[in-house]
């Protein structure tokens, strides 16, 4: 299954939903739905925007920061 870390990224460093939404030109549903991981289809510009956007924050965050597989078996 895929795992996605960015309600844990935005409590890290202390950012909204919305701060998110404004810097990606993501809609702010859209990013709740990534928020929940309620998403049904990842969309590569949204991540890329997302990598950018927490790159501002963190210049050694890379995808697998904000995106993973995680085997179901193991978890």
């Amino acid at each position: 299954m895929i795992k996605i870390y960015i309600s844990d990224l935005l409590g890290k460093f202390k950012k909204s939903q919305r701060w998110l939404a404004d810097i990606t030109g993501i809609r702010p549903s859209t990013i709740g739905l990534y928020y929940s991981e309620d998403i049904k289809r990842i969309n590569s510009e949204d991540l890329s925007n997302i990598v950018k956007a927490f790159k501002t924050l963190d210049d050694n965050i890379k995808l697998s920061d904000i995106i993973d597989y995680v085997d179901d078996k193991k978890r």
